[in-house]
C-alpha cells in the first residue's frame, strides 16, 4: 500500500527522489473505527498521519474526555497531521476518526531524519505560516522576463519631447523646464535637434559662466543618440547602458517621435508604473487624467502575474489611487478653496489596503465658517468624474458628494465623538470607516486636528473599546467549515478572516493612539508598544497577506473571465491547490486565536 502514497503533494514533494524513497520504504498503516481515537492530547505520537481515506477531527476536549469546545479541523484524504506533535514529543489535541478511517504513518524517527537532511521539508512541518508562504514563493520560480524581452520602444514608454526653437535663452529654458517638470529639452536648430539637460544648464551658468541671456542652442549637444519605436526595450536598455546615457531619442522615418528615459526603461519591468505616474502627473485636463487611470487595471494584473506579494501591490495602487485623486482635486476645486479644505480617503482606501477597485468612501472636512456658495455643485462634480474613471459610486453614499460627509472641522469631530458614545450598528459601522481616514489633498492639518482631538477624547472613554472590539466578533471562523470543503464550496474570506484582523487591529490602535491607517504598519506599531507579542504580530501579518493574496488573485480571474467581479470576497476552494488550503486553513486558525485575545482583552462572551 505504500505506492498509494501521494509524494505530489506538499510537503512531501519537497523531498528528494532518493528521500521519497526512503519514506515509501518506513510507511506503516493503521486502521481506525468510527469515534476512535486516533491521537490523544499528551500522548506520544507514533508519528505524522497521512489520511488514505476517511475523516479525522482535531479537537480540544479535556484529558478526563470531558465536553469537545470546538473542533479546530477536518482532515480528509490526502490531508496529514500530527507533525508538530510529532517534532515537540507530545500531542496538545485530540485526534478522533469521524467515520472508518484508513491512515498512512511516516514514522517519528524517519521524519526527524528527513527533517535534519533537508531544511525546507523541516520548515514546512513547524507549521509556520511564513515558513510555508517563503516556500511557495521560492517554488514559484524565476520571474518571466518574456514580456520585457518582447516589449518594443513604442509600448507606452515614449515621452513626449519639450522643443525650444534657437534663440531660446538659458534663462527662459530654464524656466521653461522647471514648470514642465522636465528635465530634459530638445534644441530645434534649423533641421537639426540637439538635447539640453538640467545639467548642460547648471554647467553652463555656474563652472562655464554664460549669461543667463546666451541661446540656449550653443550649449545643446547635437550628436544624438537615436533608435525607432519599433525597436526592443532591451536594445534601448543596452544602447544606453554601452553609451552611458541615461536617454535616447526616438526617430521613425527621419521624424521626431519623443524621448525614451533610462529610468522608464528600467521600471517597465517593474508593471508599467513608473510610466503611469508619469502620465498622472502631466495630465492637464480630466480627459487626460482618466485616460491615465485606465491603466490601472493592466498594472494590476501585471504585478499580479508577476508573483509580486499583496503587501507591495497594495501599496503601488494606493500611491497610485491617491495621485490620481489628489490631481483630480487640483483640477476640480477652485485653487482659493484648496487652502481651506482637506480631502480624505477612508475605509479600505484609507488603509491603503484596497487593490481592485470597490467603491468610493471619502468625505470632505473645511475651515469652520467658510463661505463656499459652489461647494456642494462643485463636490458633486467630483463624485461623479471619479465614478467615470472606474471608481464605483459608495453603496452606502459614503463620498463628498453626499453633504453627510462634508463638514466643517468642528462638526466633523462631533460627529465622530457621537458616533463613538453610540452603540448601534451603523454608529459602529461610520465611525470604523471614518477612523481608517487618510489625507490626500488640500490642507491636511484640518484633518489631524480633528483626529488628535478625537483620540484624546476616546481615552476617556473606556467602555468605548469593548463595544467595539465587540464587531470584530460578529463573524464565525469558517474552520470546521472550510475543513469539509476539499474540492468544492466557497469561503468569503473578509467575513471570515480579513474582517476579524483589520477590526481588531483597528481597536486596538485606537485605544494606544497609533497614528497609522494601514493594518499591517498598525501591527508593527503595536507590537513596538508591546501591546502585541513580536511572533504573534508576524503571524497576523502573514495571515491577513495571505487571505488578501488569494482574494487578490481570483479576484483577477474572475475579472478576466466576466469582465466584472460580483462576488469580490469570495474564495472558490476548488480553485486552490493543496498547499494553498493548507496554508489558508493555518491562517484561519491564527484568526481564531486572536478573536480569543479580543474577547478575553475586553472581557467579551466567546
Amino acid at each position: 500500500m505504500p505506492s498509494s502514497f501521494n509524494m505530489t503533494n506538499m510537503p512531501f514533494s519537497l523531498l528528494t527522489e532518493a528521500e521519497q524513497v526512503l519514506l515509501r520504504s518506513s510507511l506503516d498503516i493503521g486502521y481506525y473505527q468510527r469515534g476512535e481515537t486516533v491521537l490523544a492530547a499528551g500522548d506520544v505520537p507514533e508519528g505524522v498521519y497521512v489520511i488514505l481515506k476517511g475523516v479525522v477531527s482535531e479537537n480540544d476536549a479535556d484529558a478526563d474526555g470531558g465536553e469537545v469546545d470546538h473542533v479546530f479541523v477536518h482532515y480528509t484524504a490526502e490531508d496529514y497531521f500530527g507533525g508538530w506533535s510529532a517534532i515537540k514529543g507530545r500531542a496538545i489535541h485530540n485526534f478522533i476518526a469521524e467515520e472508518e478511517t484508513i491512515c498512512h504513518i511516516l514514522p517519528t524517527k524517519m521524519l526527524l531524519d528527513l527533517c535534519a537532511e533537508n531544511s525546507r521539508f523541516a520548515d514546512y512541518f513547524q507549521q509556520s505560516l511564513s515558513a510555508k508562504t517563503e516556500i511557495r514563493s521560492k517554488l514559484g520560480g524565476d520571474q518571466d522576463m518574456a514580456e520585457f524581452m518582447l516589449a518594443q520602444i513604442k509600448d507606452g514608454v515614449i515621452r513626449e519631447p519639450l522643443i525650444v526653437e534657437q534663440g531660446s535663452t538659458i534663462e527662459e529654458a530654464t524656466r521653461l523646464m522647471r514648470e514642465q517638470r522636465a528635465d530634459c529639452m530638445l534644441v530645434k536648430r534649423g533641421n537639426r535637434y540637439g538635447m539640453v539637460t538640467g545639467t548642460d544648464l547648471l554647467d553652463a551658468i555656474v563652472i562655464d559662466g554664460f549669461p543667463l541671456a546666451t541661446d540656449v542652442a550653443e550649449i545643446a549637444s547635437y550628436r544624438l543618440i537615436t533608435t525607432a519605436s519599433g525597436d526592443y526595450l532591451f536594445n534601448a536598455l543596452i544602447t544606453m547602458t554601452q553609451q552611458h546615457i541615461e536617454r535616447v531619442v526616438v526617430m521613425d522615418d527621419q521624424q521626431l517621435t519623443g524621448v525614451v528615459e533610462l529610468t522608464d526603461v528600467l521600471s517597465y519591468f517593474s508593471s508599467h508604473s513608473h510610466v503611469i505616474g508619469l502620465r498622472i502627473e502631466r495630465a492637464a485636463t480630466i480627459d487626460a487624467l482618466r485616460d491615465a487611470a485606465a491603466g490601472l487595471s493592466d498594472l494590476v494584473r501585471a504585478v499580479v502575474g508577476q508573483g509580486v506579494k499583496a503587501r507591495f501591490v497594495m501599496d503601488l495602487i494606493a500611491a497610485m489611487n491617491g495621485r490620481i485623486i489628489a490631481k483630480l482635486f487640483d483640477l476640480i476645486i477652485p485653487p482659493d478653496m484648496q487652502p481651506h479644505v482637506c480631502l480624505v480617503v477612508m475605509g479600505s482606501e484609507g488603509r491603503g489596503e484596497q487593490i481592485m477597485k470597490t467603491d468610493q468612501d471619502n468625505g470632505l472636512i473645511f475651515r469652520d465658517g467658510l463661505i463656499w456658495p459652489d461647494m456642494h455643485e462643485t463636490l458633486r462634480q467630483f463624485s461623479d468624474t471619479l465614478i467615470s474613471f472606474g471608481f464605483p459610486e459608495c453603496p452606502g453614499n459614503i463620498m463628498v458628494s453626499n453633504p453627510a460627509w462634508v463638514k466643517s472641522i468642528g462638526d466633523w469631530t462631533q460627529q465622530l465623538s457621537d458616533w463613538s458614545e453610540n452603540c448601534d450598528g451603523l454608529a459602529q459601522m461610520n465611525l470604523a470607516i471614518a477612523v481608517d481616514a487618510h489625507p490626500v489633498a488640500g490642507n491636511q492639518a484640518l484633518f489631524k486636528t480633528s483626529r488628535n482631538w478625537f483620540m484624546r477624547h476616546l481615552q476617556s472613554n473606556k467602555v468605548f473599546f469593548a463595544h467595539f472590539a465587540k464587531v470584530a466578533l460578529e463573524f464565525d471562523t469558517p474552520l470546521s467549515f472550510f475543513g469539509n470543503l476539499k474540492e468544492k464550496g466557497q469561503l468569503d474570506v473578509k467575513k471570515g478572516g480579513i474582517f476579524p484582523i483589520v477590526h481588531g487591529i483597528r481597536t486596538l490602535a485606537l485605544e494606544y493612539r497609533v497614528l497609522e491607517t494601514n493594518t499591517f504598519k498598525r501591527i508593527e506599531a503595536l507590537v513596538e508598544l508591546g501591546q502585541i507579542k513580536e511572533k504573534h504580530g508576524r503571524e497576523l501579518c502573514e495571515a491577513l497577506a495571505l487571505f488578501i493574496q488569494v482574494r487578490l488573485g481570483q479576484q483577477v480571474l474572475r475579472a478576466e473571465q466576466d469582465g466584472v467581479d460580483q462576488t469580490p470576497n469570495t474564495i472558490d476552494l476548488a480553485l486552490l491547490d493543496k498547499m494553498e488550503r493548507d496554508m489558508l486553513r493555518d491562517a484561519l486558525h491564527i484568526v481564531k486565536g486572536f478573536k480569543k485575545h479580543l474577547a478575553l482583552r475586553y472581557h467579551l462572551a466567546g
